[in-house]
C-alpha cells in the first residue's frame, strides 16, 4: 500500500486532524484535533458516550472518519487497514486465547507475522521479563489473576514492537486496590519500552496517575487539553472543572474590575480572584474553587477579609485520609469543604448542625467564562 508523506516540522508524532465521525446525523467525534508527542503517555478522558472510544477507533484503524486524516510520523495512516498501521491496541477484555498458554498468547501475534522461531523466542521471554511473568509462561489464563492477565495482554502488545500502542479501559476489569496498584507497573512497563500511548478512560483518576497530559472530552468535541495539574488547577470551562475532581462553584457577576484583581458578587457574598479577566462589569461569571482549598472553623478569623462566608454543617463523611463537610449557606447553596486527617485522634470539634466559617486565598479561586 502507498503511504503519503505530509510536512509535519514541529508537530507531534500522532495527529489527528479535524477527524470527524459521523453515524446518521449525529457526531460521535466532532472536529478533533490532537498533536501527540513522541514517547508521551496521553489520555482521552470522558463520560461514557462521550467519543473518545471512536476516537481510539479511529486512530487504530477499526472505524473510518467521515473527515479527516490520522498521521503517524508524518505518514497519513487515514485509508490504511488494521492490520497494516504499524499499533497494537489492548482492549479491557484483554482477548486471551484461553486455550493457549501465557508463552504462546504472547508469541501468537509474532508468529502470524512468520517471524524466525529465534526470533519469537527471544521477544517472548523479552516481554515476559519485562511484565515479570517468567515463571508464568505455561500458565493458562483462566489460572492467572486479573492483574497477571491485564500484564500478558499487555505483553501481547507489545512484543510486536509497535510504534503506537493505544489502550482502551486497560485496567477497567480490575478490582479499585489492585487497578490502583496496577497503574504504576503499567506506566514503568510503557516507559521502559519508550512506546507512544493513548488512554481511554472514564476514571480520572486513573488518567491523572498514568498519563503525562489528557485531553477531556464531551459530546464528541475536545473541551481540553493539558497536564493533569493543569487541567486540574486551571480548566478552561465549568464542564472540565465539574468532571476532573471536586469543586465548588459560585455563579454571580463581575462587580469589581481591577488590573491584578476582580470581585465577584454572589447571593452569598463577594468572591475575589487574584486575577483580572477581559470583560465589562455586569458580566456573568463563575468562580471555582476545590474543597481542599478551603479552610473551615468554628470561630469568625481575624483578619479575613475576602471570600470569607458563613454557613451550616448538613453533612460529615469520614475517608479515612480526610474528612468532608457539606455546609449549606443561607441561599441554600451547598459547599463541599475537605479537611486532611494528620493525626490518628480527632482533632476537628466540628458536627452537625454547626454554625460555620470558611473561606480561602484569593489565588485558590479560578474564574470560568464558560
Amino acid at each position: 500500500m502507498t503511504v503519503n508523506t505530509t510536512n509535519t516540522s514541529g508537530a507531534g508524532y500522532l495527529q489527528a486532524v479535524d477527524l470527524l465521525k459521523r453515524f446518521d446525523e449525529v457526531a460521535a467525534v466532532d472536529q478533533v484535533n490532537l498533536s501527540i508527542d513522541k514517547g508521551e503517555i496521553f489520555a482521552l478522558l470522558g463520560s461514557s458516550g462521550c467519543g473518545k472510544s471512536t476516537l481510539l477507533r479511529m486512530l487504530a484503524g477499526f472505524e473510518t472518519p467521515t473527515t479527516g486524516q490520522v498521521l503517524l510520523g508524518g505518514q497519513d495512516i487515514t485509508a490504511m487497514p488494521p492490520y497494516e498501521r504499524p499499533i497494537n491496541m489492548m482492549f479491557q477484555s484483554y482477548a486471551l486465547f484461553p486455550h493457549l498458554s501465557v508463552w504462546e498468547n504472547v508469541a501468537f501475534g509474532l508468529k502470524r507475522e512468520g517471524l524466525p522461531r529465534t526470533e519469537v523466542k527471544s521477544r517472548v521471554e523479552e516481554m515476559l521479563s519485562l511484565v515479570q511473568l517468567g515463571n508464568y509462561a505455561n500458565r493458562k489464563p483462566h489460572q492467572l489473576s486479573g492483574g497477571q492477565q491485564q500484564r500478558v495482554a499487555l505483553a501481547r502488545s507489545l512484543a510486536k514492537r509497535p510504534k503506537l500502542l493505544l489502550l482502551d479501559e486497560p485496567l477497567g476489569a480490575l478490582d479499585k486496590k489492585l487497578r490502583e496498584r496496577t497503574q504504576f507497573e503499567l506506566v514503568n512497563i510503557i516507559e521502559a519500552v519508550g512506546v507512544t500511548c493513548v488512554m481511554v478512560t472514564h476514571d480520572q483518576e486513573e488518567a491523572m496517575t498514568m498519563a503525562s497530559r489528557i485531553a477531556v472530552m464531551s459530546q464528541g468535541k475536545v473541551l481540553q487539553v493539558g497536564t493533569p495539574s493543569e487541567v486540574y488547577e486551571y480548566p478552561n470551562g465549568r464542564f472540565v472543572a465539574d468532571f476532573i475532581g471536586n469543586v465548588n462553584l459560585f455563579d454571580g457577576h463581575m462587580s469589581v474590575d481591577e488590573t491584578d484583581f476582580c470581585e465577584i458578587s454572589t447571593p452569598d457574598g463577594v468572591v475575589r480572584v487574584n486575577h483580572a479577566v477581559s470583560g465589562t462589569l455586569g458580566r456573568e461569571l463563575t468562580a471555582a474553587v476545590r474543597p481542599e482549598k478551603i479552610v473551615i472553623t468554628k470561630i469568625k478569623p481575624d483578619g479575613v477579609h475576602y471570600n470569607l462566608f458563613a454557613g451550616e454543617v448538613i453533612e460529615i463523611a469520614y475517608f479515612g485520609s480526610y474528612n468532608t463537610f457539606i455546609v449549606e449557606l443561607p441561599s441554600k447553596h451547598q459547599v463541599k469543604i475537605t479537611q486532611a486527617n494528620t493525626s490518628r485522634y480527632e482533632t476537628s470539634d466540628i458536627t452537625w448542625n454547626d454554625r460555620v466559617f470558611f473561606w480561602w486565598p484569593e489565588e485558590a479561586a479560578i474564574l470560568l467564562t464558560s
